[in-house]
């Protein structure tokens, strides 16, 4: 069927302002990029929008000077990935057992993990029963306090109670236990949900800094978050002067590092892990579960 000449209209303006969204949410993001790329000295003249004026690959360089950042690297991916599928294992157990009806307290649980995202005892408690249970300066700190969250529990056991009843029953009827039902029927019919979780948690997990400032400053379980956050603070102070670390290569190369350049070389390092993982996961966030059961 042709399409008229309001329709026409209507489908172009809808493009243009598709398209102006789009930009307005790249755009920051590509700018970043190309600051990032820009030699600092000429960053400061401003007037940098879409290439950059002086390719430079210092201002990454100045990053990987240390073992540090190789080590907070580490730290970072084997923390995201242990707390990510752990998270995600326990939380989708823990969610079936909610949704089945025959479970006598699953009201009462599902009532107390709602409770546990609007009551909190504070950080000063949090610090001392971690101190007592020994996860100060401790890996475990970044896993155990982790393993469940409520409210990816509760979002799987929606999705859950969405699927058709029948599926159960009748592999109940076949024979099948609980277990089985859970990882050869629920799983699979669960990867949108589960894949939405997992990156809800390995980017929470990713962009943490602020529980290893407080309850692991030790150095070698520091994270790659809290090593740049540490980086820009000491430029900031610093102002315009080197950090201690890059200022004798900074003398041999005559090269400089700033504030703007160190944090958009940063934004782009801790950014491009998550968008490279997104992909993979995006084939999951919108699925139609087609004839899986006859009603």
């Amino acid at each position: 069927m042709r399409k008229s000449f309001g329709d026409k209209v209507i489908d172009a303006i809808i493009v243009f302002v598709m398209l102006i969204i789009v930009i307005a949410m790249l755009y920051p993001l590509w700018n970043t990029m190309v600051i990032s790329f820009n030699d600092a000295r000429d960053s400061i003249k401003g007037g940098i929008y879409l290439w950059p004026r002086k390719w430079t690959l210092y201002n990454y360089q100045s990053i990987f000077k240390t073992d540090k950042i190789f080590r907070a690297f580490m730290v970072s991916v084997a923390r995201t990935v242990l707390t990510t599928v752990l998270n995600v294992f326990l939380s989708g157990l823990l969610a079936y057992i909610l949704s089945r009806k025959e479970f006598v307290f699953r009201r009462f649980l599902t009532v107390f993990m709602v409770m546990t995202m609007y009551i909190n005892a504070g950080l000063i408690p949090q610090y001392f029963l971690y101190r007592s249970l020994g996860l100060i300066n401790n890996f475990l700190v970044y896993i155990l306090p982790s393993l469940v969250g409520a409210f990816n529990v509760i979002v799987i056991r929606t999705y859950i109670n969405s699927l058709p009843a029948s599926l159960v029953e009748s592999a109940k009827i076949d024979g099948a236990g609980e277990l089985r039902i859970y990882f050869n029927i629920i799983i699979p019919m669960c990867m949108p949900v589960l894949a939405t979780v997992a990156l809800w948690v390995a980017v929470g997990s990713w962009n943490s800094w602020f529980d290893s400032f407080i309850f692991a400053p030790k150095q070698e379980l520091s994270t790659m978050q809290y090593e740049m956050m540490k980086i820009i603070a000491s430029s900031m102070q610093m102002g315009m002067k080197q950090p201690d670390y890059l200022a004798e290569q900074s003398q041999q190369s005559r090269n400089m590092v700033t504030p703007n350049s160190l944090r958009a070389a940063m934004t782009m390092v801790a950014t491009v892990p998550i968008l490279v993982v997104y992909p993979f996961l995006q084939k999951y966030f919108v699925t139609i579960n087609i004839g899986s059961v006859k009603e």
